[in-house]
């Protein structure tokens, strides 16, 4: 029988397990995807990702939300477990998880992070691109293999919705809030510890990291929230909080 679907934060529950990486992906130069941000508990334990959208608002997904007050945002990271100068240790002051985020289904999972600041560059993320990617953190295996603990990255196609929603893959899970990426042949793919970070193409943002059954199941490809379906409710959040002249 299939085993049953996963999301993708890195467990918090054993503090001494080695972070791994993103699946059949590749080291990309060092500091060379300035969006995107390790989501850690206080006691800086990597467990999911994020991307900035401006230099206050972090975009995650809404299975990674385990309160405000035990979040350390880290951006500007490359590796988990050296020093480099660049870090920024950032403590949220607000977390929205979308109001109808489902746990059990996994629909809507997205959530928005406030932040007082970053002198991090968001705009890398709305620049011309060619291909899609997904980057972060995660298992660079579905058995977890050890490797020093550096952002990957990896280089993924959409899959129809009409495939991926198939009797041969999920079966109706998928909801027109979500899109899949990956290939027939398995083998790439985003992995437990990845949950939250973008999967960008042609320059834009297209998905968030949400979950899956395994990681780079041929399959069974990775699933991940659609951000065009939530752009209203992103913007009339941030506006709200702006007009409203919250100081965070």
């Amino acid at each position: 029988c299939n085993s049953p679907p996963t999301q993708r934060e890195q467990s918090t529950t054993f503090p001494e397990r080695t972070m791994e990486r993103i699946v059949g992906g590749y080291a990309p130069v060092p500091h060379s995807i300035k969006y995107i941000v390790s989501i850690q508990t206080r006691d800086r334990q990597h467990f999911c990702g994020g991307f900035l959208i401006n230099k206050y608002w972090i975009v995650s997904a809404a299975h990674c939300n385990i309160g405000v007050h035990k979040m350390l945002i880290v951006a500007g990271d490359y590796s988990l477990t050296i020093y480099e100068g660049t870090e920024q240790e950032i403590l949220p002051h607000l977390v929205v998880p979308h109001p109808a985020y489902n746990s059990t289904t996994n629909n809507s999972d997205i959530m928005l992070i406030k932040v007082r600041n970053t002198n991090c560059q968001p705009s890398s993320v709305f620049t011309k691109g060619r291909v899609c990617r997904v980057s972060g953190w995660g298992y660079t295996s579905p058995s977890g293999s050890q490797i020093p603990s550096t952002l990957r990255t990896v280089k993924l196609p959409i899959i129809s919705s009409g495939k991926c929603n198939s009797s041969e893959s999920f079966n109706g899970s998928i909801t027109e809030n979500m899109l899949c990426a990956g290939y027939s042949i398995g083998g790439k793919d985003a992995c437990q510890g990845d949950s939250g970070g973008p999967l960008v193409c042609d320059g834009r943002v297209y998905g968030v990291v949400s979950w899956g059954r395994g990681c780079a199941d041929a399959q069974f490809p990775g699933v991940y929230t659609a951000v065009s379906k939530f752009r209203r409710w992103i913007d009339n959040t941030i506006f709200s909080y702006y007009s409203r002249c919250n100081k965070f």
